[in-house]
């Protein structure tokens, strides 16, 4: 085996990587909301708003006191 590992040794590597790399892309793609809908029209160069929806959700808006 690569690395002079046995099969099990290889094999558990090979899971928890695999674990590991699947769980982060959740993570991400939990923080980041990506937009999956497909709009019919595309929009025009320049017109394409990016937003991290995540961080909108969990950042109250600034509140603004009047003296």
């Amino acid at each position: 085996m690569p690395a002079g590992a046995s099969w099990p040794s290889y094999l558990k590597m090979l899971a928890a990587s695999l674990l590991a790399m699947c769980a982060g892309a959740q993570v991400v793609h939990r923080y980041y909301r990506p937009d999956l809908s497909i709009p019919e029209i595309p929009p025009k160069p320049g017109e394409l708003k990016t937003e991290l929806l995540g961080l909108k959700e969990r950042q109250p808006e600034p509140q603004i006191s009047q003296h």
